[in-house]
Order: C-alpha cells, then sequence, then structure tokens
C-alpha cells in the first residue's frame, strides 16, 4: 500500500511534457529558401509549426515526400491559407509546400521528421 500511495505521489507532481512550437523561417516567416530552415533543428511528434505569411500570395499544403520532391501537391492534399497557420507534426515525415506558381521551385518547401 505504501509503495501504491509514493507511486501516486510521484505521478500527481511530476510535471507535464509539452510540445515545443516553432516559428518556420523564424522572423523571416515562411518565405523564398526557407527550404533549409529545419536544418540543425530536433522535432517530435506533437510539435507544433507556425507558418506566418501574406494569404493573397502564399499558401502551406500538405505533401507526401514525392509531392515535396517534385513540387506538387497530390488531389486531396490538406491546404492551409489563413496567413498564421498552427500545425501539429506527426511521428515520421512531414512535408510542406507553398503550390503559388513558382513558389516551391524557389525554396518556398520544408521537409522535417519528428521522432
Amino acid at each position: 500500500m505504501l509503495i501504491m500511495v509514493a507511486l501516486l505521489c510521484l505521478l500527481v507532481h511530476s510535471a507535464p511534457v509539452h510540445a515545443a512550437t516553432y516559428t518556420v523561417g523564424d522572423a523571416d516567416g515562411w518565405i523564398y529558401d526557407v527550404v533549409n530552415w529545419p536544418n540543425g533543428k530536433t522535432f517530435k511528434a506533437g510539435d507544433v509549426l507556425v507558418f506566418n505569411y501574406l494569404p493573397e500570395v502564399h499558401n502551406v499544403v500538405e505533401v507526401d515526400i514525392n509531392g515535396y520532391n517534385r513540387c506538387k501537391a497530390p488531389a486531396g492534399s490538406k491546404v492551409h491559407n489563413s496567413g498564421n497557420d498552427k500545425i501539429t507534426l506527426v511521428k515520421g515525415t512531414n512535408s510542406f509546400i507553398c503550390t503559388f506558381e513558382g513558389h516551391c521551385l524557389q525554396g518556398m518547401k520544408i521537409t522535417v521528421t519528428a521522432k
């Protein structure tokens, strides 16, 4: 019984683990040549990416790795266009592109691997 009480006390006093929030492109936001922004960062499932941009001229589209490499969104891809999108990472590869003409080819794309 004492062991159960001790474990319960530890559980009650343990701090919850919170997901990290990252602003893509840092202060510059979701812009051209952001492709290398993830370099040196470690991501976990549940972390949140915030994409800040002008929705009149950009968007964020969740794509698979083929869509990322080809700069083409497959049919049914989730499109974000609020200008302040918050996307929670899932475990594995998470890839995003801008589908406005030529933007992805100019480096407006990122892929991150969440553990």
